[in-house]
């Protein structure tokens, strides 16, 4: 990278020489010595002038989602190169750290992230939010192996995506501890230190409890405990935890040996403390520990470490580098401290081992590693995912959505309507016609009006909105839906699914028709038949009607009666989610069936146009536990096959495979991309469009490319070769969102609606 690269880094949820600000600054600065422009974005959990040891450029509060949205405009406008993301959990804002998202999806440059911890048993909402910020990064570091290793079967992200980079350490001479004890007041001891912010997880009471033991064979020992009290504790508890240790350590009669320094410090005085000690010892309590900064500093000037074997001292401490002891065994540690303390050649041959080992850990070396992830990330050569990994896998970027083909969808019209059915591309007139497939092509016309691409024809479209009004029933103010084929209705009333969605095609006619005659009838007619809906129990037909009230409460002169109905349909889906919901169903039903995306669609379509966020949030929640079981482990596309349609709280099963769920998963994930302006929404959307095209579980293509002919589905073992009505007409809506969207100038959503939501 040249003097003109520019890399700015988001971390930092904490004061001055704390965790991430630490690791962050540190790496800030080796980076800008490499003659890199850099700026820094940092993290404050409260807003109330925390005082930083670098010049930060930018600051986020927290939980402010607004904050994200402009620190996201500071770093486009700044044009950099890179953006260098510091995870952590705790340190941004929303469950589990998802506001983090709302800055990342308005990124233009690549994101290198850095992983400070990697859970291996992840919480669904954690593992949600992790999968998300790895999927936007085009480099994930981790600091230890095996962190890389709980990414590939936990996460399963590619190898070829992952980075291990050591944490850094400074460039330090060896030296032994005499000088600094001297100068720090400790001449004549020998001194154990542990250093950080103290909090319980950290197993200094474990410490404490050795000491005794220690001192009967080294008198002269001294333990310090240098660092604050962690922030967070102080504000929930105050000093509590610090008096309670310090409690301890009167009761044990050890008071004179334990010294407890409650202060935030500089790098400088950091490295005179662990200059001084001839034991550091990290006692922490829980294994899932991928990093530790002072651990790395310790073993970096050559420091004798005992520690417990969490997972960043397991491997730094391996081959006679330090001494692991169990979690917990103040016996254990007791025994190893003080066989150090009375064995100096031991001693000293550990210090010189760690020390040699550590040379390829200084500041100056990890931050070339991290410029070659840069620069890799920069010129876009990371690699595709690998075979077997069930991330999903969209259309390649170069590839442009086929050319918009009406052929097949004229040959299955006749001058009543749409036809049901076909015997392979024949229409068959056997079954007649049905509201519901005529009311999709209603909509379809709509869509193509508003997307750019040529229209159908004015007859056809004329054609298919006389069947709709001739399916009107006012006697019973319902839509009737099947049709023969000599034009005999089969029942005075639909299904309530068909009258909700052939409310759904009558609102988006009132909107975006060619013909303003036409929207005048649309409108009028979806008025009079929109009352009946409050009587229904279908949620389907509950969320095809809030798509149509989308659009019909746009036009002037919409009634307060849909203003009210919207309202109560979005109630009604929002108490089915909260019924129903646990953290392993994440769903409006006992049971999965068809078009179920279109029910995460209607509360997030009717949240942003309401600006009720709690819509939002649930079909945005619901469509993410929806897509990951839509995600087959080869990463493909397999929507909820139909033989899964009367099971409960199971997972859904493979066959057969419908067109229809293909369009709503497009629909319902280009939604929720311009709800929050996550990309692996398009990503999504993408990958359920590509599923028309072969990349499914029989890697069979479905349309006709020259007719947009679509087959009516998947089996087990062959496509259905029939290409029916409902089929040409969803692959055509698939087709006219993924078109639409290839055309979006820079890629991304309007985010406007999303300021305008969490204002």
């Amino acid at each position: 990278m040249n003097q003109a690269t520019r890399v700015a880094f988001i971390g930092n949820s904490l004061p001055r020489r704390c965790g991430i600000a630490t690791f962050t600054t540190d790496l800030q600065q080796a980076i800008a010595s490499s003659d890199v422009d850099t700026s820094i974005v940092a993290m404050n959990d409260h807003g109330d002038g925390y005082d930083y040891p670098f010049s930060v450029h930018c600051q986020i509060v927290d939980d402010r989602l607004e904050d994200y949205a402009r620190a996201a405009d500071f770093l486009n406008e700044g044009r950099f190169d890179v953006v260098s993301l510091q995870h952590e959990f705790g340190i941004f804002g929303g469950e589990a750290g998802g506001h983090i998202m709302a800055l990342l999806s308005r990124l233009t440059m690549p994101v290198v992230t850095t992983l400070h911890t990697v859970l291996s048993e992840p919480t669904p909402l954690q593992r949600n939010v992790m999968e998300r910020i790895v999927d936007a990064s085009a480099r994930v570091v981790v600091m230890a192996e095996k962190g890389r290793d709980l990414l590939r079967t936990v996460y399963r992200l590619p190898a070829d995506k992952i980075e291990v980079i050591a944490h850094g350490i400074p460039e330090f001479a060896f030296v032994e501890p005499d000088e600094a004890k001297e100068r720090l007041g400790f001449s004549g001891h020998s001194i154990i230190l542990t250093f950080g912010l103290l909090s319980p997880n950290k197993g200094i009471e474990v410490m404490i409890d050795a000491m005794p033991s220690i001192l009967r064979r080294r008198p002269d020992a001294i333990y310090v405990v240098l660092g604050a009290t962690h922030p967070n504790l102080v504000r929930e508890h105050g000093e509590a935890y610090r008096e309670s240790l310090m409690a301890r350590v009167r009761e044990l009669g050890v008071e004179d040996h334990v010294v407890f320094l409650d202060q935030f410090v500089d790098q400088a005085t950091l490295l005179g403390f662990i200059s001084m000690c001839d034991v550091y010892v990290t006692p922490y309590l829980n294994e899932a520990q991928m990093t530790s900064g002072t651990l790395a500093y310790s073993f970096g000037l050559g420091k004798a470490v005992v520690s417990t074997p969490y997972w960043h001292a397991r491997e730094l401490l391996a081959d006679g580098r330090g001494i692991l002891v169990p979690f917990g065994d103040a016996v254990a540690i007791g025994d190893e401290i003080a066989g150090l303390l009375t064995d100096a050649p031991r001693r000293q041959a550990m210090r010189l081992r760690a020390y040699a080992s550590s040379r390829s850990m200084t500041w100056e070396r990890t931050a070339k590693r991290y410029l070659a992830a840069f620069e890799t990330a920069r010129r876009g050569r990371a690699l595709s995912v690998v075979a077997g990994s069930s991330q999903p896998r969209a259309l390649p970027a170069a590839a442009a959505p086929p050319a918009m083909q009406t052929g097949h969808l004229l040959c299955m019209c006749d001058d009543t309507g749409l036809f049901q059915h076909a015997v392979h591309s024949v229409p068959d007139r056997t079954h007649g016609y049905c509201v519901d497939d005529n009311a999709r092509a209603l909509l379809l016309a709509s869509v193509l009006n508003g997307a750019g691409e040529p229209r159908l024809a004015d007859a056809l479209t004329a054609r298919f909105a006389s069947f709709v009004q001739h399916a009107w029933n006012p006697d019973r103010r319902r839509f009737r839906n099947f049709m023969s084929f000599d034009r005999r209705w089969l029942e005075d009333a639909g299904s309530e699914d068909s009258h909700g969605r052939t409310l759904w095609a009558l609102g988006i006619c009132a909107r975006d028709d060619a013909s303003a005659s036409r929207r005048r009838w649309a409108a009028a007619l979806f008025a009079e038949a929109l009352p009946v809906i409050e009587s229904f129990s279908s949620p389907r037909a509950w969320a095809f009607a809030l798509l149509g009230l989308d659009a019909y409460c746009t036009i002037a002169g919409a009634s307060a009666v849909a203003a009210s109905t919207r309202t109560l349909l979005a109630d009604r889906l929002l108490g089915l989610i909260s019924t129903v919901e646990t953290p392993d169903w994440v769903w409006f039903e006992d049971g999965l069936s068809y078009d179920n995306a279109r029910l995460s669609q209607a509360l997030i379509a009717t949240g942003m146009s309401m600006e009720v966020p709690a819509y939002v949030e649930a079909g945005l929640r619901s469509l993410r536990w929806l897509a990951h079981l839509q995600t087959t482990p080869a990463g493909l596309f397999r929507p909820v096959g139909s033989e899964s349609f009367s099971d409960r709280r199971a997972a859904p099963k493979a066959f057969d495979q419908q067109p229809l769920e293909a369009t709503a998963t497009i629909s319902a994930c280009l939604a929720a991309w311009r709800a929050d302006g996550d990309p692996q929404w398009r990503t999504e959307a993408t990958r359920a469009f590509a599923w028309f095209l072969g990349d499914n579980d029989l890697s069979s293509p479905l349309v006709d490319l020259d007719t947009g002919a679509c087959r009516d589905g998947l089996h087990r073992d062959r496509p259905n070769e029939n290409r029916g009505g409902e089929s040409v007409v969803s692959y055509l809506l698939g087709l006219a969102e993924i078109r639409q969207l290839a055309r979006i100038s820079g890629d991304r959503p309007k985010l406007a609606p999303l300021r305008a939501l969490h204002a």
